[in-house]
């Protein structure tokens, strides 16, 4: 496994330089952000493995950068700590309702932040467990949204991924046309077979060899073979 990366964003530098020597010494890759804007910046082009963020900062608050990162696909993803010198329950739900995984009070003990951190990680690392699916050759990390055949990776529209991931959760089973239009798209979407027909042709052509496991069943719609 390579080294885990961990962005903290402090705009205090004691704080920041703090936290981040401890967590360096514990074996973890450090990237520092002194603002909202740049914490966004780094954590988009990066993708770390943790954020460990100040509620505090200048230019986008805390919870204001925590919305952003949960509202984007590339970082909605990455745990994050929240570290403010509030105590305040109400500051403590607000993170909590916009994604934070946890929430360290200031001051406080580096042992304890890196105890935190490291609780955190392995939850996710638990949760990822369960949330990829592995059949012969294929594999769909859900959480990520990244699909590979054989080690190499497919790239896939979303549409195309819920449509797959959708095949598989109910594989075995044949899902006429109407139920795939209506789980995928949404109940709304004013669509037609042959938008499930060209989705799946298409969906076969990228998966390669592991295409064939989607079945036409004639006359009725389409099943993942078990």
């Amino acid at each position: 496994m390579g080294q885990e990366t961990i962005l903290v964003v402090d705009d205090e530098k004691d704080i920041l330089d703090l936290v981040s020597y401890n967590l360096e010494q514990e074996g973890f890759r450090i990237l520092k952000a002194t603002d909202g804007p740049s914490a966004l910046a780094l954590a988009e082009k990066e993708v770390p493995d943790l954020i460990v963020l100040d509620l505090m900062l200048p230019q986008l608050s805390g919870t204001e950068v925590c919305k952003i990162l949960k509202k984007n696909d590339r970082t909605a993803g990455i745990p994050i700590i929240m570290l403010t010198a509030k105590g305040d329950e109400v500051d403590r739900v607000v993170g909590f309702e916009l994604g934070a995984d946890d929430y360290v009070t200031k001051p406080f003990s580096p042992r304890e932040l890196v105890l935190r951190v490291k609780a955190v990680l392995k939850r996710r690392k638990e949760k990822e467990v369960r949330e990829v699916i592995g059949i012969d050759g294929l594999k769909i990390d859900t959480p990520k949204h990244l699909v590979s055949v054989d080690d190499k990776p497919v790239t896939l529209t979303p549409t195309e991924f819920r449509l797959l991931l959708t095949l598989i959760e109910r594989r075995g089973r044949v899902l006429t046309r109407d139920v795939l239009l209506d789980t995928v798209w949404g109940d709304d979407y004013p669509g037609f077979d042959r938008t499930v027909d060209t989705h799946i042709r298409r969906l076969r052509a990228k998966l390669g060899r592991m295409g064939q496991f989607i079945e036409t069943v004639r006359g009725l719609g389409y099943r993942f073979k078990e």
